[in-house]
């Protein structure tokens, strides 16, 4: 499967694969990955071409929240038209990893940004749009996504001074790689591709303005995607991308382009907070009393941490934010879940009685 291969196809998928086709038991289905979603319609990437997709009625009959449709990364079990450049989806392939956040605005639900990702690019530029409390929510994200983390910072050959930028990045992200890249001058480039080895997938996610396409012409070598120059008042970028997209890079390897996001809220999952905060978890084994709220408890190595100046404030508080923020998910998501539980449910009946 050469060109199954080109866009990230293993040993793992193949096993899936066998698995799915012997429970579909058609011979008219082919492995496919999604490149491309649009509104209730994929591009997948085939053997025999590319082709425009549909979701199978069973499919749709049978999903229940976001994960249970097609994404921008997934393999999929499609079968195609008779004569047309066309296929209907019947399944998806067991993901390997999942990066989300939640829906933008008030809705309560999960959006996927890249599925089956083996390594997650966190672009952020070294100007005045890097923010560190944000970089923090995509380490957290990337380490709840089963991918690898490795922070990107962009821009170099326009920083008089990179080496705060990467300290600032490695103050947070402990044992994350940090590369400092310039798409202008090649800068880095090299050591971002050798990580794209072995028909690796990779996602680039961070806000407009950054510089991520930008980053994969200098990748890919040409000019694949349209650029765009950032506002000089506060260094803010306006969005290039408007879709993800899966490309397959000529020397090998895929990335996930992501449209900019300037908002990022978790997805819950509080083990990842921890993760994400591992300087904090540590210390705070050291506290007097295993149930210490970090508060007001003698003993509190968190509190006193705080008082030497070992840990930042503004850390710690963005710990308490997050873990807030997905304690509040958590209690949400569940009352959204039984709800729909008892929708399935109730709909079973009704067929039943039929």
């Amino acid at each position: 499967m050469n060109t199954l291969q080109n866009y990230g196809w293993n040993e793992t998928f193949q096993t899936h694969w066998d698995e799915q086709h012997h429970i579909l038991k058609s011979n008219d289905c082919k492995i496919g990955r999604v490149t491309l979603e649009h509104k209730h319609m994929y591009r997948v990437i085939t053997e025999q071409g590319e082709w425009l997709a549909v979701c199978s009625g069973s499919l749709l009959h049978h999903a229940i929240d976001r994960r249970d449709y097609p994404a921008v990364g997934d393999w999929v079990a499609i079968e195609r038209m008779p004569g047309e450049e066309r296929g209907i989806i019947h399944a998806i392939l067991p993901r390997s990893s999942v990066f989300s956040r939640k829906t933008a605005g008030g809705s309560m639900t999960e959006q996927l940004i890249a599925v089956n990702v083996d390594i997650v690019f966190l672009v952020t530029s070294m100007n005045d749009d890097f923010n560190i409390r944000r970089l923090e929510r995509y380490l957290v994200a990337a380490y709840d996504s089963g991918a690898v983390p490795v922070i990107v910072l962009t821009k170099a050959d326009l920083c008089d001074s990179p080496e705060d930028f990467i300290d600032q990045a490695r103050d947070i992200a402990f044992g994350t790689e940090v590369l400092a890249v310039s798409s202008k001058t090649g800068t880095g480039i090299d050591q971002i591709c050798s990580l794209l080895n072995d028909g690796k997938t990779a996602a680039l996610l961070g806000s407009s303005g950054v510089g991520k396409s930008s980053l994969i012409n200098a990748i890919c070598g040409d000019s694949t995607m349209t650029v765009q120059t950032i506002r000089e008042d506060d260094a803010k970028g306006r969005h290039t991308t408007t879709h993800r997209e899966l490309i397959s890079l000529p020397d090998g390897g895929v990335l996930i382009d992501t449209p900019g996001m300037r908002e990022f809220q978790l997805w819950n999952d509080s083990d990842s907070v921890e993760g994400g905060f591992s300087d904090i978890e540590i210390l705070s084994e050291s506290c007097k009393f295993n149930d210490c709220s970090h508060k007001s408890e003698p003993g509190c190595a968190i509190q006193q941490a705080l008082e030497n100046g070992e840990l930042a404030e503004d850390r710690f508080a963005s710990y308490v934010k997050l873990q807030r923020e997905i304690a509040y998910l958590d209690r949400k998501t569940n009352t959204q879940s039984q709800i729909a539980e008892r929708k399935r449910w109730k709909a079973i009946t009704k067929s039943q009685r039929k």
